[in-house]
């Protein structure tokens, strides 16, 4: 159904601000549209099965152990907070700015399997939508959904990163950006346990 109301659900959660979001607009602004395209392929492929993961049922496994939560937690707080840090610390000076690199599709792929607005989103999309098919056609239905929107957010944020280079001209605009980013991504790290 074309105006299944699971597409502005996952819209909304995609679209707004969180750290694929972040990750994103920083690394259009810092590396440009085309080179960051990888780490945009790798968001929307891991979005897509972590999406697909909770039609699978994954959920029913992440409350039955509770220690599986509480790792996914940790590991979701410390991989952000070392990505914070990466942002806070970027120089786009000539020579420094040319050895860094965004991040890759294998990399922006499986940042998915620890970010807690991705599993958020998934979850509450896979209860709250069912689509009344088995277990793989929810998969698909989820997994398809997901990384169909995704792409198109994916894209809008990293574009939107993108044009930002022509604001950030001086060394000191990209350092007043970069530390906003890198402080709403730490954030997001907090946010994990609350």
């Amino acid at each position: 159904m074309i105006l299944d109301p699971l597409y502005g659900f996952v819209f909304f959660g995609l679209f707004s601000p969180g750290p694929n979001v972040v990750l994103l607009t920083a690394s259009g602004a810092r590396f440009g549209l085309r080179r960051t395209l990888p780490h945009l392929f790798g968001v929307v492929l891991g979005v897509g099965v972590t999406a697909g993961l909770t039609g699978l049922g994954i959920a029913a496994l992440l409350r039955e152990a509770p220690a599986l939560e509480l790792i996914l937690k940790i590991a979701a707080s410390g991989w952000m907070m070392w990505m914070a840090w990466g942002l806070w610390t970027a120089d786009r000076r000539r020579g420094k700015a040319d050895r860094d690199r965004p991040m890759t599709l294998i990399e922006g792929a499986l940042f998915q399997w620890v970010n807690p607005k991705v599993w958020a989103v998934a979850l509450a999309a896979a209860s709250a939508y069912p689509g009344g098919g088995g277990p793989l056609a929810e998969a698909l239905r989820l997994g398809s959904a997901f990384s169909g929107i995704n792409l198109f957010c994916c894209t809008f944020w990293t574009s939107a990163g993108a044009l930002l280079t022509y604001l950030l001209t001086t060394p000191r605009a990209w350092r007043i950006f970069a530390r906003i980013m890198a402080l709403a991504l730490g954030s997001f790290s907090v946010m994990v346990f609350l």
